[in-house]
């Protein structure tokens, strides 16, 4: 169903733009956290640069019928520090969407009856509460100057659901399958 509200389109492409950045950002310091020797901490960033990219193409995909050049306003962080700085900076973005940008574009595409966007839009909130624990996780070990405890990450490909070590049997957040999610 085809996206039919300004606003709710609006906040989509904003959602797209601001979780494709995150996709890459996360991709740049997992590399710098790798070099610095914390190769569990640069595993989360790649996983869940895994889980924005699921999250960016939820979004992408819901405006699938609406073709044209649009200008797309969306907040990030910017620039390379320590892994410490970059899993503050990740969580600095991680708590912007999900206290303040997440909950009203859910709210206006529930209002707008936008039942496409309420979905994508709870599947990155619900997976970005998880992220900033995480990463808020991470980054108390990299201050000790210890690299993150953990086997594997899971995201599962439908919602960006992020889970340490075994995947669920079903997704809490979208019902899919243990298959389905993707193992870091």
């Amino acid at each position: 169903m085809a996206v039919k509200n300004a606003m709710t389109a609006d906040f989509l492409r904003s959602a797209y733009g601001g979780e494709s950045m995150a996709h890459m950002r996360y991709l740049h310091w997992g590399d710098l956290a790798e070099k610095d020797g914390f190769p569990n901490i640069a595993k989360l960033f790649r996983a869940i640069a895994y889980a924005e990219q699921v999250h960016a193409g939820n979004h992408f995909n819901e405006l699938k019928d609406q073709k044209g050049d649009y200008t797309v306003t969306a907040g990030a962080v910017f620039g390379i520090g320590t892994v410490v700085e970059n899993l503050q900076g990740a969580i600095n973005g991680e708590l912007h969407e999900v206290e303040q940008m997440y909950p009203v574009y859910l709210e206006a595409a529930k209002f707008q009856d936008e039942k496409g966007a309420q979905r994508s839009f709870h599947f990155a909130l619900e997976a970005e509460k998880i992220h900033a624990q995480l990463f808020s996780d991470a980054q108390k070990a990299a201050k000790e100057g210890k690299d993150m405890q953990l086997e594997a990450v899971y995201i599962c490909p439908v919602c960006g659901h992020t889970v340490l070590d075994n995947a669920p049997d079903k997704c809490p957040v979208c019902g899919a399958k243990k298959e389905m999610y993707k193992k870091f």
